[in-house]
């Protein structure tokens, strides 16, 4: 049995799924319902090819604890009726903490995908999150040496440890094609939150994502990060999907009109996997709060600047091999970190094992 809640789960248990086909194994895929309208969910489904859920928990939206309370909840009814061996959960999401405690409390072992990632930073609800799930978890898959450090200092059995890579990265180079096929210039155009022309050259634009409290919660943070990111459109145009809480607060905040409406931002609705991808191949600078984009950056040798103090996957760092520069949300190092960026090489830092077969040694380490 696998966990979905949330869009990254989505990208990560696809190639899971599809390793599994050749084997006999019942695999039941139980989405939690954290994003459960179309744009966020159902749309990801159809374009990664993953099957609908075979039990949808219709969770929904609210606070930390009523979406932990109401997983517990429902998830321990469905762990009771279908008794799995193996309750297999990805990430750091609200769903992978509560499924992961139940699952262990009725006896079902838990094998966490990407554990042992740290940020340091109990400010953040994922850092709870992946410290209880890799607390109560029989079977670590890491993505590379940093969270096999991590976990071995907390006290993991290292037979338990199976570094196997980065699984976000084989659904990347599953979808790399296609995504490739797309023509931005019309999804965009049909995304578009604010009606403006389209034009912009290959790799002329700069690709922004933002929805973390520490960015988008306090007004005057907020209010800082958009005064410099519309100073960095002005050297390209900026592409933003919108994320829900991110609109909510530039509404809130008074900040929608001078950011969105600004002619060389170009805000779009939450865009879909292979088409985030597309962009992200051509996109000259990548801004992101996302540790997913991250990951995806470093291996296509994309500068990215992440709107972040801290990060749990150090190995993306340009220090360490990668594409990403911490900045946090300082306007001045933003600005700084921008101008190295544009004079950056674009060349792929694809760390050891993240090479689109992770999904296939996880079923294998699983089976054995």
């Amino acid at each position: 049995m696998s966990i979905v809640g949330a869009r990254p789960n989505f990208m990560k248990v696809a190639p899971f799924a599809r390793a599994l086909r050749g084997y006999a194994v019942e695999h039941v895929l139980v989405h939690t319902g954290q994003h459960y309208d179309h744009d966020m969910s159902k749309a990801f489904f159809d374009e990664l090819e993953l099957a609908e859920p075979d039990v949808n928990l219709g969770v929904g939206s609210g606070s930390y604890a009523y979406q932990v309370g109401q997983t517990m909840i429902e998830f321990e009814k469905v762990l009771v009726s279908y008794k799995p061996d193996w309750v297999v959960v990805v990430g750091d999401v609200n769903a992978t903490a509560a499924c992961s405690i139940i699952a262990r409390r009725h006896q079902a072992r838990v094998a966490h995908i990407e554990a042992g990632l740290r940020s340091n930073d109990w400010e953040m609800p994922e850092e709870i999150n992946r410290v209880v799930t890799d607390r109560v978890s029989n079977l670590f898959f890491t993505t590379d040496s940093s969270a096999d450090e991590n976990l071995l200092r907390e006290g993991v059995n290292p037979e338990a440890i199976c570094r196997v890579g980065n699984i976000m990265i084989d659904t990347m180079a599953y979808e790399r094609e296609r995504a490739a096929r797309l023509d931005p210039i019309d999804f965009i155009a049909r995304n578009l939150v604010a009606a403006r022309p389209v034009a912009f050259a290959s790799g002329g634009y700069l690709l922004l994502t933002m929805h973390r409290p520490s960015n988008v919660d306090d007004p005057g943070t907020l209010a800082e990060l958009v005064g410099v990111l519309l100073e960095l459109a002005e050297t390209a145009p900026l592409i933003f999907p919108i994320h829900p809480r991110t609109k909510l607060r530039l509404e809130e905040f008074d900040l929608w009109d001078r950011f969105v409406g600004h002619p060389r931002v170009l805000p779009l609705k939450p865009l879909t996997y292979r088409e985030m991808l597309r962009l992200t191949l051509e996109a000259r600078v990548v801004l992101t709060d996302s540790g997913g984009l991250q990951e995806e950056t470093a291996v296509l040798g994309v500068p990215c600047l992440t709107l972040r103090w801290n990060t749990e996957r150090p190995v993306t760092l340009i220090e360490n091999g990668g594409t990403s520069q911490l900045v946090g949300n300082n306007p001045t190092r933003i600005r700084d970190a921008f101008q190295m960026a544009l004079t950056q090489r674009r060349t792929p830092a694809p760390p050891a094992l993240w090479d689109g077969h992770t999904a296939e040694r996880i079923v294998k380490r699983i089976l054995r």
